[in-house]
């Protein structure tokens, strides 16, 4: 990955590393509450609110190459079970880890004697910026692997009724009568002659009023 864009150090998802000082072995621990950003998750299916607290606890370590971030990130997320189409809740904790390498430095962490200029050989690394690095890429990716791709309300959810829609789970007695689809169509016939019997039996009726008004 190319250098970042100029990060802003007021962005909560922005670090610091000058304290580790590019001293191998020199470690930093950090814990911090952010807002979730904007889609912050499976989109259309769960994630974080945006807004909503996240709590980070992190662990940064200088090496020879650049600075490697271990956390955790925990926060409640909220979607839709696959089944029952309920609002549901889940906690969420996602573990990462990422270096963030120096940009004169090579993947051996030696000092490059002029910057490279094969954009390939760097597209998979994430970079430090003035000692900086934004976290947000890596988390999003965390929180993705962490969350379920079909959430479920519980896991013996059974869903909804396939012909009416109906909760299972709040009438587990629920259920159709089966008809044999064989019979189905001679049904049907029967209702519409018996629909017209019942026109011509009231024609007849209305016939007789007449001649007894008469």
């Amino acid at each position: 990955m190319a250098l970042n864009a100029r990060l802003d150090h007021r962005n909560p998802l922005v670090f610091d590393t000058h304290e580790l000082g590019r001293r191998p072995g020199a470690l930093q621990r950090l814990t911090r509450t952010v807002d979730a950003p904007k889609d912050f998750g499976i989109q259309g299916v769960i994630g974080v609110p945006e807004g909503a607290p996240v709590e980070l606890e992190l662990r940064l370590e200088s090496v020879m190459e650049g600075v490697l971030v271990t956390g955790t990130a925990r926060a409640q997320a909220e979607g839709e079970c696959v089944r029952c189409l309920e609002p549901l809740e889940l906690g969420l904790e996602a573990d990462f880890q990422e270096m963030f390498s120096y940009p004169d430095a090579d993947d051996r962490g030696r000092v490059k004697a002029e910057p490279a200029d094969d954009a390939e050989e760097d597209e998979d690394r994430l970079f430090l910026e003035d000692g900086l690095f934004d976290l947000e890429p890596v988390l999003r990716d965390a929180v993705v692997l962490a969350l379920p791709m079909q959430p479920v309300c519980q896991d013996d959810c059974p869903g909804l009724c396939s012909e009416c829609g109906a909760r299972l789970a709040d009438d587990p007695d629920h259920h159709h009568d089966a008809v044999d689809i064989r019979w189905a169509a001679l049904q049907g016939l029967a209702d519409s002659l018996e629909d017209g019997d019942k026109d011509e039996m009231s024609g007849a009726e209305a016939g007789v009023d007449e001649k007894q008004e008469k």
